[in-house]
């Protein structure tokens, strides 16, 4: 399985997330890890899988990652599965202040946002949407969250498999 991880990160938590997810699924095949800043349109030819994961600003992706993912021609995933993560406050966090708790439950995270356009573009979105976890708007990221994330990767390289 050819795969590629694209992210974008303001501090390092979810490049350190999208690394990890890439190390994961590595065991299954060949896995790359790009920055949404630097990834080109011959990165995306001739793979299975692509994950795409941001930090969630203003209940979405960031604005690079909904820009990239916009600017991909229509159609251009057809064939192409996908998996869609974002870092995030856990649920404990946005509950401290009420607006947040119905803002998230009115728009939702980056996560749902990257797998919507995924979706739009014509590629197979495998898993449903996966948050990780950070500590505060600069991370750092929460115990566990690389284990967890790996541990994602893969349940992501079964379900391309089948």
């Amino acid at each position: 399985m050819k795969s590629i991880v694209v992210y974008d990160s303001q501090f390092g938590n979810t490049e350190k997330i999208a690394r990890a997810i890439s190390s994961g699924l590595g065991l299954s095949g060949q896995a790359r890890v790009i920055s949404v800043k630097e990834i080109q349109p011959a990165d995306l030819s001739d793979i299975q899988l692509l994950v795409v994961g941001s930090p969630t600003q203003g209940f979405t992706a960031t604005a690079a990652t909904r820009a990239w993912l916009k600017s991909l021609p229509g159609g251009s995933l057809q064939a192409i599965k996908a998996a869609a993560f974002d870092t995030r406050f856990t649920q404990e966090k946005i509950n401290e202040v009420w607006i947040l708790t119905f803002l998230v439950r009115i728009f939702g995270y980056g996560a749902k946002s990257i797998a919507e356009l995924l979706r739009k573009k014509g590629a197979e979105v495998i898993l449903p949407p996966q948050g990780f976890y950070v500590g505060d708007t600069e991370g750092p990221l929460l115990e566990k969250e690389l284990e967890r994330s790996a541990a994602w990767a893969g349940r992501i390289a079964a379900a391309v498999q089948g």
